[in-house]
Formats: C-alpha cells, sequence, structure tokens
C-alpha cells in the first residue's frame, strides 16, 4: 500500500486513510462521487473527491471515478453541471467543471506514472479543454457556462477563471506527456493569466466571497509578492483564529473546503508555518468516522449545513499531502513543473504588459 499522508501534530496517516474511506464510502457502482450519500453529483466536486483518492492510495476506485467521468461526457466535450442517482438535473454546462478533470488526470498520473491511463483519458481531457477554451473572449476571460443551446452566458467569474488557469496548465502538461502539444492552448493559458492579473474589470464582482481572494493564488495566476500582498489585504476579513476560513465575509461562517484550499495557496506561497496553523485551526469540523462537516456557523456554535461532503473531506486530504510531501502528486497546486503558456502577438495591443507578467516571454516551468 503507498504511504498515506500525515501532518505531524494534526493528522495522523491513519486519520487521514479513514477520511479516504469515508470518500470511497460514498463513491457509487458507477464510479460517481456523490456530495454525501444519496446526494447530487456535479463534475468538479467528484473529480476533487477522485483526487483524495488517488492520494490515498485506491487506485482503482480512482479510477472508476475518472472513468464515470469519460463516459458521461456529452458529444461537444462538456458536462452537464448536476447530477443525482444516474439522472441529470441541471442540463448546463459550467465551463471550470468541464476543465478541472485535467487536474485530476495529470494528478493520478503524477502518483501512478500509469500512462496507459492517462492515454485512455486524454481524449475525454482534449475534449473538454476544448469545449471550455471555445467560450474564451479575446481579452482571455472565460464565461463561466454553456448554455444546451451552445450559447455562452454573460459573466466571467475570478473564482472559476482561476480553477481554468490551473486546469490548462495540467493540460498542457499532460498534453506534452501524451506526445501531442497543444499550441492554442498555450495562448489561450497566457492570455487567461493576464487577465487575472491585470483585468480585474473583467469579472463579475463577487468579493464577499473568500474564493474570489484566494483563488488567483490557488490557480497560479497570481503568485509570489504580488500573491502575498494579495492575501494579506483581506486576511482579518476571511480568517478566524482558531475556526478557519469564512465561505463569505458577511456571515459568521467558516467552511473546511475553503479553508484547506486556502492552505493549499499559503503552503504555494512558501508561507508553510501559517498554513499548517490554519489546518490545524479546522479540524474541529472533523468527525470520528473521518468525515468532515461543511462548515460551522460560530454565532450559534452549530455545525451547516447538515451534512458531510466528501469533497470537504477531500480537501483536507489534498492539503494534508501537499504539507506532508508525501505522494508524487503533492505538487500539483504548487504548480510544480507546469507550463506558465504564451502570450499571442495581439496581446502587445493591451497597453498593460510589463516585465512583470511572467507569461510576456515564453513557457515557463517554476
Amino acid at each position: 500500500m503507498p504511504e498515506v499522508p500525515a501532518v505531524d501534530g494534526v493528522l495522523s496517516a491513519t486519520e487521514v486513510a479513514t477520511t479516504v474511506e469515508s470518500v470511497r464510502a460514498v463513491q457509487e457502482p458507477s464510479g460517481a462521487i456523490p456530495w454525501y450519500p444519496g446526494g447530487h453529483l456535479d463534475p468538479w466536486d467528484h473529480v476533487e473527491s477522485a483526487m483524495a483518492l488517488s492520494a490515498g492510495g485506491h487506485f482503482a476506485a480512482a479510477e472508476r471515478a475518472y472513468e464515470w467521468s469519460a463516459r458521461n461526457q456529452r458529444a461537444d466535450g462538456s458536462w452537464p453541471m448536476r447530477f443525482r442517482n444516474g439522472g441529470i438535473e441541471d442540463h448546463g454546462a459550467d465551463t471550470n467543471f468541464c476543465a478541472y478533470l485535467a487536474v485530476g488526470v495529470w494528478h493520478h498520473f503524477l502518483i501512478t506514472g500509469d500512462r496507459e491511463f492517462a492515454a485512455r483519458l486524454w481524449p475525454t481531457v482534449r475534449a473538454g479543454i476544448d469545449l471550455v477554451l471555445s467560450a474564451q473572449l479575446p481579452r482571455g476571460e472565460i464565461r463561466w457556462a454553456v448554455g444546451v443551446d451552445g450559447s455562452t452566458l454573460p459573466e466571467s467569474l475570478l473564482t472559476g477563471c482561476s480553477s481554468i488557469h490551473h486546469s490548462l496548465r495540467c493540460a498542457l502538461a499532460l498534453a506534452e506527456s501524451m506526445g501531442s502539444p497543444q499550441p492554442s492552448w498555450e495562448i489561450a493559458l497566457g492570455r487567461l493569466g493576464h487577465v487575472l492579473r491585470a483585468h480585474p474589470e473583467a469579472f463579475t464582482s463577487k468579493d464577499r466571497y473568500s474564493m474570489d481572494w484566494y483563488y488567483p493564488v490557488l490557480g497560479g495566476a497570481v503568485r509570489g509578492e504580488q500573491g502575498r500582498e494579495r492575501l494579506r489585504g483581506r486576511w482579518s476579513d476571511f480568517v478566524v483564529a482558531g475556526l478557519g476560513a469564512r465561505c463569505v465575509s458577511d456571515h459568521p461562517w467558516v467552511t473546511g473546503a475553503e479553508t484547506c484550499e486556502l492552505v493549499l495557496s499559503l503552503d504555494a506561497l512558501g508561507w508553510h508555518s501559517d498554513a499548517v496553523r490554519l489546518f490545524r485551526d479546522m479540524q474541529h469540523l472533523r468527525e470520528t468516522d473521518g468525515s468532515y462537516w461543511t462548515g460551522f456557523v460560530y454565532s450559534d456554535a452549530k455545525n451547516w449545513p447538515v451534512e458531510h461532503t466528501t469533497w470537504t473531506a477531500a480537501a483536507v486530504v489534498l492539503a494534508a499531502d501537499a504539507l506532508s510531501r508525501t505522494t508524487p502528486g503533492n505538487g500539483v497546486f504548487r504548480a510544480r513543473g507546469l507550463p506558465d503558456g504564451l502570450l499571442g502577438e495581439n496581446e502587445s495591443e493591451c497597453g498593460c504588459l510589463t516585465e512583470a507578467d511572467p507569461a510576456t516571454d515564453a513557457l515557463q516551468h517554476p
């Protein structure tokens, strides 16, 4: 059995393995991983849960999850937003959801080295990314949803585009490994990274949400001192000492997944001790079976909603792996070895490019 992540003084390997098992126990025979038993499934959280299975050494279960994704992809490369019990509840497509499979497949490939698996899933990843990039605007931002008629909804979302930025980087790494370079994706990635760094006006404002605060860092578009300045700027708005990170700035509600994603963001910036401390703070959400409550309303001292979500548990496992540097996939959120992309010739017309923009020159490998 592969080594399971553990964080000294916070979670033992046995405790992390129990959390991984809590995710595996919810997986349906089809390979689908809903939010909780009998709950709905969305394609993004399904992949996040599969990543936890990979990190915990449950490779066959993870592959069943990814094979479910391949079987349920539509002809245009998209997935419906919401499934339940094998049926579709929302037929629209979220572009971020459709991109995220690239992260999961690349992560599984890093951990297992299984080239046959990667080759089998590569056409599904490629079709999903092509669908996502069909919704990209000339400036670089990507519309957040595609309707059943193929039309795109008018909004672009900062969190979603930041996550897509990470997905594109993983997709490009996978493409290179498969011997199938995608130069148009490199240009798309460069444009997306630039708009995330330089054009906040491109996105619908949702700044009460913590994800809009940290996701440009987590998705890899904003790193270094710019990333550190970003997280310092609203730390007091979102972080509650001893409890974790709020989901929204105006409610007394800390949530486990957002806290763990912030942990990953801190780790990516090199703030390891702060990341470990925050990871320790959110362990009050843990249940005896290794599962995790979605959140905690601290003004009422109550866990809410009344659910233990697979994707919250998965975020805990992935954060533990990143902090402990255990599996070969532990650096996927630090963007270890991932390309930055290229800016096309027409991007010089933007008028705001500077030497500080890391995507202005060439593909880079941090």
